[in-house]
Order: structure tokens, then sequence, then C-alpha cells
């Protein structure tokens, strides 16, 4: 059974200083989060979705400032991407060097999203950093879009689940790439 089942966003807080992984509504789907620069949180979380750290994660955050220390902006970029956020759009950005490998995959870029959903974005506030945000569901699965759901899979696993509502989103984010404007998904 997960530690921690609430609505209160201050214990999910607690939860991501605490190195933990948080399930928390997004805007089309649930999400599962936690620090980025925690290597551990980050290896656990990939571990609950059974994905391939190749693949690289998407950050979430409630603003650019956040996501500004890790990523290569340009003018060019910035003015891509600036027009869609907040909102639900995921953009590909090349990132800063130094950014982990556990973040980035096989890859030089971040999946990256100044999000819109109320939630999602007051825990970035609140936290005062950008989360990684990856869809609630081994990755062979759909993913989830309630607190039930994710409570009733990952019932023997050890995370945080905020309860809340997603988004009216249809299906997940969009993902674009910064650099050229083509759409990824």
């Amino acid at each position: 059974m997960p530690q921690h089942y609430s609505s209160d966003l201050t214990t999910a807080i607690q939860q991501l200083k605490a190195g933990k992984v948080i399930a928390y509504p997004t805007e089309a789907v649930y999400g599962l989060g936690c620090d980025p620069l925690n290597e551990h949180a980050v290896m656990h979380l990939l571990d609950i979705k059974q994905r391939p750290i190749e693949k690289g994660l998407i950050l979430i955050a409630a603003s650019i400032q956040q996501l500004e220390p890790y990523l290569l902006l340009t003018d060019e970029i910035l003015a891509r991407v600036m027009p869609t956020w907040a909102g639900a759009t995921t953009w590909v950005i090349p990132a800063q060097a130094h950014v982990p490998k556990w973040l980035t995959g096989e890859h030089h870029s971040l999946a990256v999203r100044v999000t819109a959903h109320p939630i999602a974005q007051q825990l970035c506030r609140d936290y005062g950093s950008p989360l990684v945000s990856t869809s609630a569901n081994e990755t062979t699965q759909p993913a989830m879009r309630t607190a039930a759901e994710v409570l009733e899979v990952f019932a023997d696993k050890d995370i945080f689940i905020l309860d809340g509502k997603v988004g009216e989103l249809a299906q997940e984010t969009a993902i674009y790439d910064a650099v050229s404007g083509k759409r990824l998904r």
C-alpha cells in the first residue's frame, strides 16, 4: 500500500523533499514525478514505470525561469515556445551539458513544459523546482486519469498519491522539437 494518499499539497512537497516518487494530476492524465536532480528518486520512478533510462524524461515547471538552468535557450527557441506556455505543449529543447543522463537518456536535449494545470503548477511553485513528469502507468499500459486507478495499479509501490482532478485534455500533451518546430507526438 502506498505510504500516503491525500489531497494535501504540503504533504506532497514533504514527500518530494524526502526523495519520494509522487503521483499527481496533469493536463490529461495522472503523472509520476520526483525531484529531477535526485538520482535515487528518478531511478525508483523508472523502476516503477518499467521505463528504460535511454528514453529520457519530461520536466514540468511553474515558469520558464525554473527550466532555464537545464536548457540551451536561444531567442529563436524562446519565440517558438513562449506563446504555448503555460499550457499543454511539451517542447524538446537542447540541454545544458551538466544535465544528468538520467533525465536526457540517450539524447542531448530535454523535454519540458510549463504546465497550466493548477495542481501541477502549484507543486512546482511550492517545491521551487521543476519536477519529472511521466504518465502514471507501466510503460506498456494505458495512462490513468484518476487517483483511484493509480492507487489500484501501484498499491504495492512506495509512492505518494496526490488526489486531484486531471485537466480536460483528451490525450497526453503534444510534443514538438523546439529547433525544427516539428511535431514528435
